[in-house]
């Protein structure tokens, strides 16, 4: 019988976003091109210490021994594919979403199996084209020990885990001119680590609220100057804050990004209601939709 144990590794999981419309239009030419991006991934596996386990389909698993070379190499191979697809059509590129996560598997003979495996699979699934999710496992090793942009993406529902798994976008190509951390010297690798650089804030964003606000204390100026026993400024004023808001929300990272973007519209919605009252609270029925889609996404997220 073959031994079975388990082991703590970094799953690297990865699949062809719209495989099935690509080998509808052109199959010759989408399993060559897919053969050559996965030439080009295993080599970039291996140059991070990781191995190939599994390939299937358009799909492909493999493990690595350090979190942070699981993450250059995503990185890396995200790289060298975007440039592959940059002399492709459009309608023809083949992008790869990749899931990374840290967990305890089943090891039987070359393969691996679990929760952690499965995790992995779905964070893969969440990612955009051409991205790369990882857990909050692998982002608690990597955040202290290279720099690395990130994206809170909320919650990821995963099936047979009770519990949510937060999840992370990793920023590709958000570089600043800084010198990196020392590190100790290691030996030299066939492929250099792609360098991964901290997210920056948004460019213009402080500039942008301070042209909101300006424009807010005009408009009041100007409505008390021409004063006629209304306050008409008042609902501009709330269109500025609420744009105002959705800009500090593009950037953010403590909440889910899309809820709150719902909850900026709903208080929005809350201001008119409160700015024109006649006596009835009409905005219940508006934030009641809202509420709706908020509880719809989350029961169909799987």
């Amino acid at each position: 019988m073959s031994e079975t144990r388990r082991k703590l590794t970094t799953i690297f999981c990865a699949d062809v976003q719209d495989y099935t419309r690509l080998m509808g239009a052109d199959e010759e030419g989408t399993l060559a091109a897919l053969k050559r991006c996965r030439e080009a991934m295993g080599r970039l596996i291996e140059s991070h210490g990781g191995r190939v386990i599994n390939t299937w389909g358009d799909g492909l698993i493999a493990d690595f021994p350090r979190v942070v070379e699981a993450v250059r190499a995503a990185v890396d191979t995200q790289n060298e594919l975007a440039g592959f697809n940059a002399r492709r059509p459009e309608d023809g590129r083949m992008l790869f979403r990749i899931g990374i996560n840290l967990g305890d598997v089943i090891v039987e003979e070359d393969d691996i199996y679990g929760d952690g495996v499965n995790i992995a699979a779905r964070l893969q699934a969440s990612a955009s084209a051409g991205g790369i999710v990882i857990s909050s496992t692998v982002y608690d090793q990597v955040r202290n020990k290279v720099a690395v942009g990130f994206e809170f993406l909320g919650p990821l529902m995963v099936k047979n885990v009770d519990e949510g798994v937060p999840s992370y976008a990793v920023k590709i190509g958000d570089a600043k001119d800084e010198t990196p951390p020392p590190q100790r010297p290691g030996p030299a690798r066939p492929q250099p680590a792609a360098q991964i650089t901290e997210a920056s804030p948004v460019p213009g964003r402080r500039r942008l609220f301070g042209v909101l606000g300006v424009i807010a204390a005009v408009l009041i100026g100007i409505n008390l100057l021409s004063w006629q026993g209304i306050f008409w400024a008042r609902f501009p004023v709330l269109a500025l804050a609420v744009v105002a808001a959705l800009a500090w929300n593009r950037s953010q990272t403590l909440f889910n990004r899309k809820v709150t973007s719902l909850a900026i519209v709903a208080l929005g919605i809350v201001g008119i209601n409160l700015f024109t009252w006649t006596g009835q609270f009409w905005a219940v029925w508006p934030i009641l939709g809202i509420a709706a889609v908020m509880g719809l996404r989350w029961s169909m997220r799987r």
